[in-house]
């Protein structure tokens, strides 16, 4: 039985890069590069229609940049594969990057077959970073809490306004179950195990000061 072809999505507002990329890629078979986009929007816009198996992402683009573009497709399916692909090496470039959910991390100067590479590991349910990178990010020390992302920012301080899960949905228009994710996701990364706690947490580190003002 013939195996299907991985389905991959190639998302970044140069040309070149976005041309290279894809001639790299479509030169193995098992590939098939179902579309190359300019922008963030794009992407979310087209995402159930191209039902992408990975999808390559530039992490700075103008518009919805690629971290946000990231929130928001786990967001429509947690399940999603992306993989981050940028020109900076910085450990804050990729401990971002990862902590906002992408599976990977891939420098644009990286060896032809590197890419397929990171491919086929997400592809397993792996995380890869691409040689680069991974010597540029230091292992976390053990006290290094991992930092929120935005959107998770933003839940806390609905969750510390007192509002409850259903209130929050309504609020962000996002299902109650992405709610609960990320509320789990922020207990752990915080290193809180109730609600009272994220309240507490919220009033000591500013998140409540002003009137409701999201940080």
């Amino acid at each position: 039985m013939t195996q299907q072809p991985i389905r991959i999505a190639i998302v970044d507002d140069h040309p070149m890069v976005t041309e290279g990329i894809q001639a790299i890629l479509e030169s193995y078979e098992e590939i098939e590069v179902i579309a190359t986009l300019s922008s963030g929007q794009e992407i979310i816009d087209q995402f159930e229609t191209l039902n992408p198996d990975v999808i390559l992402l530039d992490l700075n683009m103008p518009g919805i940049g690629g971290l946000s573009t990231t929130e928001i497709l786990l967001e429509r399916r947690p399940d999603t594969r992306i993989l981050i692909l940028s020109m900076h090496d910085s450990p804050e470039y990729i401990s971002s990057a990862l902590n906002h959910g992408a599976m990977g991390y891939v420098l644009k100067d990286v060896p032809t077959e590197e890419i397929k590479h990171a491919v086929d590991a997400v592809m397993r349910g792996e995380k890869y970073l691409c040689t680069g990178a991974e010597g540029s990010l230091k292992p976390d020390r053990d006290d290094a809490r991992e930092q929120l992302t935005n959107r998770e920012q933003t839940i806390l301080l609905q969750l510390a306004q007192g509002k409850s899960n259903k209130e929050v949905a309504i609020e962000l228009d996002i299902s109650v179950r992405t709610v609960e994710t990320h509320r789990k996701n922020i207990k752990r990364k915080l290193g809180i195990s109730s609600t009272a706690g994220l309240t507490r947490y919220a009033l000591e580190h500013g998140v409540l000061q002003g009137t409701g003002v999201s940080f």
